[in-house]
């Protein structure tokens, strides 16, 4: 007689819907979404950020939540370069009924992109927040979908990725320029471009066509300001999604942030708001579903400046030598009072409106105290 044992396998849960969060959308896709911090109820301001290994707070909010902090050794790094940390640790998240507890904030100056944004931004919310629930970000109806970890079924119509993930998460994508290249790049709903590409990728692998003649443009993250060359490519497959014409940021990575060769750039939010995505961490998997944003036109527009909210005004910044703005005798400094016939003081619309390619976009400014009128037409990057 064979005497046997038999183990029951534990079936795995299904994922439970807990609640929706309400969202909007910032310049280049950026997710942003209202939550507060432990028992305090002053509703704060995050982007939701696949490309930070952690969750973080604005040093004003910390100090205005009269948070403690701890000084670390930890360092964090960014387009514009890496630094040590202070932390509040054991934070509590709140969010419409969605409680999360035992967060580690670490504490960083988001200033710039409260200045970008014209809206103050709390700080940004990763993989410390992204790890404990399964995500739905529906762009057509701005809202996330929040599920707890089990077995989730996705909707039909869209490609399931089984990428790698640490605390970021990367996948091969296609491109094609000079060359048709297979390489890892991060999927980060936190970067309000296209596509990014490092120097080092297109020099090592002759990337661009001998034709491109790449611009010089500000962007703005993590740890500050970045000048970046800028052009487009010919091609980029998200699995079976294609896209052409594409306009790409090419990143001097000085302090590799980037980890070149193992990854080579990141795929940024104006890509993937074109697609409601679900981020299910503990299964290793994203879901893309292209949305009603899929063939939405890419911005091909250069003006050569920055436009920043700083007390109450839109200033203008970072113009670049012989770009549109240079040729239109804009200065730093200057304070924008109108774009067109739109006087708001809206930075975002004013964002908008000097998007227009070709087209003669009139500007009313005022400098040292005056009111000029001044006139810049966008380049195309194509």
């Amino acid at each position: 007689m064979v005497n046997k044992t038999c183990f029951a396998q534990k079936k795995e849960a299904l994922a439970k819907y807990v609640d929706s969060i309400p969202f909007v959308q910032f310049t280049g896709g950026v997710i942003v979404f209202e939550a507060s911090i432990g028992n305090s109820k002053i509703p704060l301001h995050f982007i939701l950020d696949t490309g930070s290994g952690g969750v973080s707070l604005d040093s004003a909010t910390a100090v205005e939540l009269n948070l403690t902090l701890v000084p670390t050794d930890t360092v964090v790094s960014g387009i514009a370069g890496a630094h040590k940390v202070s932390y509040a640790f054991n934070q509590k998240l709140v969010t419409g009924n969605i409680v999360t507890d035992s967060l580690n904030f670490y504490v960083n100056d988001y200033s710039i992109l409260s200045s970008v944004y014209g809206e103050k931004i709390d700080g940004i919310i990763g993989f410390g927040f992204l790890q404990k629930y399964i995500f739905n970000i529906n762009f057509d109806s701005s809202k996330i979908f929040v599920y707890s970890k089990g077995k989730f079924r996705y909707e039909e119509g869209g490609t399931l990725f089984k990428p790698a993930f640490s605390k970021l998460v990367y996948n091969p994508l296609s491109v094609k320029d000079e060359t048709k290249l297979v390489s890892n790049f991060y999927f980060d709903t936190g970067a309000g471009l296209n596509l990014l590409v490092t120097e080092d990728f297109v020099k090592d692998n002759n990337f661009l066509l001998k034709k491109r003649n790449p611009l010089i443009t500000q962007v703005q993250g993590l740890g500050g300001k970045r000048k970046m060359r800028l052009t487009v490519i010919k091609k980029l497959k998200v699995g079976p999604y294609t896209f052409r014409q594409v306009p790409t940021n090419i990143y001097d990575d000085e302090d590799k942030v980037i980890n070149y060769p193992n990854v080579v750039g990141l795929l940024g939010n104006d890509i993937m708001r074109r697609f409601n995505i679900t981020l299910n961490y503990a299964a290793q998997e994203i879901y893309f579903k292209p949305n009603s944003n899929y063939f939405d036109e890419f911005d091909y527009a250069y003006t050569g400046l920055s436009l920043y909210s700083f007390e109450g005004k839109i200033i203008v910044d970072d113009i670049v030598k012989d770009s549109p703005a240079s040729k239109a005798r804009l200065q730093n400094g200057d304070e924008v009072i109108c774009v067109n016939t739109n006087f708001s003081g809206d930075i975002k619309a004013y964002d908008r409106l000097l998007q227009k390619v070709r087209e003669k976009i009139k500007m009313i400014i005022k400098r040292q105290g005056k009111l000029q009128i001044f006139e810049i037409k966008p380049l195309s990057i194509r």
